[in-house]
């Protein structure tokens, strides 16, 4: 009998309410927050059931080789109305060594932006524990903070052990490592919802790996003025671009050896394939996000609607080094052209 082959996926969506705003997963293998597959032969399957079933056919050989069978990134979208709590997360080694999770390396994407919105990302100068722990006892953290006003369609990767928090009117996409990690270091005075952080998650079990250094922001991948694809962010653990669809992409994703999730921020795409010699179509609009497994190697993006605008998730190939040799695996770099 033939195995029947995986097709590109949508999910149902997770919402959270809190008194700051709210979180909606878009993506998620948490466990505790599993997207259920929402349309074909695998509709109303989890993805960690999926991930359990068919292993490398949905994320690459690569990808599996690294992650497992835990699907390696998130998409939430934040909708901020007030004040979000003041939150790290730490790096892979930490969240390894501490509590058998991945690190939680963080894209935020802006993508609406009132007058009154304001990001606080790391300090705006050099600090260290004594002092933070102070500024939280008194009230005064604020002030440590560098704080940015931001526009939509800005970016910010967010490193482990940088402190950060949204206020106003803003919305923002994350993109970031499967992982529940965050730790709560202020609430500003208001009550902590246990749905939202672990309470054992707080400033004094992060303090030694909250990064006291004046916030830098890494520097985006170079890309080209009117470059259909541009680089957001490239790193071991993702690569994130951002896709002004025009015109059909031909995407070989076994270039990639890993699979390739999209997010539609405007407008409207569909992945086409052929399926038994006939054209499939589907399609995906503003605000929905695409996991097209490695399985699928050959297909169409095309622009259903004006002003089409993508972010585009994969995993670039890695080496593994002899530990002995080296302490990390690099990461690759792979391109539409």
């Amino acid at each position: 009998m033939e195995e029947k082959k995986l097709y590109p996926f949508k999910f149902c969506t997770l919402q959270d309410e809190y008194i700051w705003g709210s979180d909606e997963f878009k993506l998620a293998d948490l466990g505790y927050r599993d997207s259920l597959i929402r349309e074909g032969w695998l509709a109303g399957n989890a993805l960690s059931e999926v991930m359990d079933t068919y292993l490398d056919r949905v994320v690459g050989d690569n990808v599996y080789k690294f992650w497992g069978r835990q699907f390696p990134v998130q998409i939430k979208d934040i909708r901020v109305k007030g004040r979000m709590p003041l939150r790290v997360h730490p790096d892979a080694e930490t969240a390894e060594q501490r509590y058998d999770f991945l690190g939680r390396e963080k894209l935020w994407y802006v993508i609406r932006a009132g007058k009154d919105a304001l990001l606080s990302i790391g300090f705006e100068h050099d600090t260290d524990a004594s002092e933070l722990v102070q500024a939280c006892a008194d009230g005064s953290e604020d002030e440590l903070l560098h704080h940015v006003k931001p526009a939509a369609g800005e970016f910010f990767h967010i490193r482990p052990g940088v402190p950060h928090a949204a206020s106003g009117e803003v919305e923002i996409l994350e993109v970031s490592e499967s992982s529940p990690l965050d730790f709560c270091l202020s609430t500003w005075g208001e009550e902590l919802s246990t749905e939202e952080f672990d309470p054992s998650l707080d400033l004094t079990d992060a303090l030694d790996f909250i990064d006291y250094k004046a916030w830098n922001a890494p520097l985006a991948p170079h890309s080209h003025d009117g470059d259909v694809v541009r680089k957001l962010v490239d790193i071991p653990e993702f690569t994130v671009a951002k896709i002004a669809l025009t015109d059909p992409l031909h995407i070989y994703s076994e270039r990639f050896d890993s699979f390739i999730l999209y997010y539609c921020l405007e407008g409207e795409a569909s992945v086409q394939m052929e399926v038994l010699g006939q054209t499939a179509r589907f399609p995906f609009s503003a605000g929905q996000a695409m996991l097209v497994p490695a399985e699928c190697p050959d297909y169409f993006l095309v622009p259903t609607d004006r002003g089409t605008q993508l972010l585009e998730v994969t995993i670039a190939p890695r080496e593994e080094i002899d530990s002995y040799l080296s302490a990390s695996a690099p990461g690759g770099n792979e391109s539409h052209n």
